[in-house]
């Protein structure tokens, strides 16, 4: 049985690629999802947003594309293709696409 899933084995992919932003939407796809970690791509329109929230693991996120803003326990940051950032496990955080926006999702728990 295939850990990873909704991604080719045994050939080279762009994970942007892999998700499309679409005109007033959130597209996701999970590639592992387990209790121990989980990973997805998300495609944010712009403007698109998830409100304040907060999660039982440490969140890692990497920009692919575009520019996103990652508010962390009341503080923004601006981040752009190929910059990354942990969003601390437990602290509220929230998520805008300031342009349309790829990004990858790592949660450890």
């Amino acid at each position: 049985m295939a850990l990873l899933k909704n991604i080719v084995h045994e050939q080279i992919v762009r994970l942007k690629d892999l998700v499309s932003v679409a005109p007033g939407q959130i597209v996701s796809k999970t590639l592992v999802q387990n209790k121990s970690v989980s990973v997805t791509l998300f495609a944010f329109a712009q403007g698109e947003e998830i409100s304040s929230h907060d999660s039982e693991g440490d969140a890692l996120v990497t920009v692919f594309e575009g520019v996103g803003r990652f508010t962390i326990h009341g503080t923004d940051h601006i981040l752009k293709e190929g910059e990354s950032i942990v969003m601390p496990a437990t602290l509220p955080h929230a998520i805008q696409a300031v342009e349309d926006c790829k990004w990858m999702l790592t949660v450890v728990f």
